[in-house]
């Protein structure tokens, strides 16, 4: 397997020949990334390939079920990297990414007790996800329907959770950045945004017509 990655690696090198200079040149730049995206650690869900974004301009922090965590939560890795994209490279943007079909959602709708032994780790970080996701239950009996709904939540929920950190509170209320929450439906391989006046998600394509 590794040996097919570093020939992809080949293939990267000679794919990128032209933009070589430009990628040598970031690398004595200081990173300037249009965004902090926060998304699921999902193998199907690569940031830069749903958005098209080139070398610089995502500072990406993935992670099981793009949990985030309020400032009080005993994890600190994903408190140090929004200090980081907003304190030193002053991201203008957060875009946090749910995606449906998320693994982690499904499992924290579940019965958690019996992953306590097996994976203590994942256990605990889940715990942290199923109050979110467990609000997907309104949705009615349709367990996909339930667990679309949860996804939702859990995204909506990790904008809430940001504003408990100093930084993202005091660059809200300075007006310099904004956040979003996004949701990549792997079926129709669509990206979809909540729209706070319509009090729902919503095919980016009505988003970009709209503005």
């Amino acid at each position: 397997m590794t040996s097919s990655l570093l020939d992809g690696h080949g293939l990267f090198q000679r794919r990128y020949f032209h933009e070589r200079e430009y990628i040598r040149g970031l690398a004595h730049a200081d990173q300037r990334p249009r965004a902090l995206f926060i998304g699921c650690s999902d193998s199907r869900v690569v940031p830069e390939y749903l958005t098209s974004a080139g070398f610089g301009e995502l500072f990406v922090l993935r992670n099981i079920a793009n949990f985030v965590p309020a400032l009080e939560h005993t994890d600190a890795s994903v408190g140090a990297a929004i200090d980081y994209a907003l304190g030193s490279l002053e991201v203008p943007d957060i875009i946090v990414c749910g995606h449906y079909g998320c693994g982690g959602v499904k499992a924290a709708l579940d019965d958690l007790g019996p992953l306590r032994e097996r994976h203590p780790s994942l256990h605990e970080w889940l715990e942290g996800v199923a109050p979110a996701a467990r609000r997907g239950l309104a949705a009615g009996d349709d367990p996909d329907a339930v667990w679309r709904r949860g996804v939702e939540e859990n995204v909506i929920q990790a904008l809430e959770n940001l504003i408990t950190y100093d930084v993202v509170r005091e660059k809200l209320e300075a007006g310099t950045v904004h956040l979003h929450a996004w949701i990549y439906d792997l079926y129709q391989t669509r990206i979809r945004v909540l729209d706070v006046e319509r009090e729902g998600f919503v095919d980016a394509s009505e988003i970009q017509r709209d503005g």
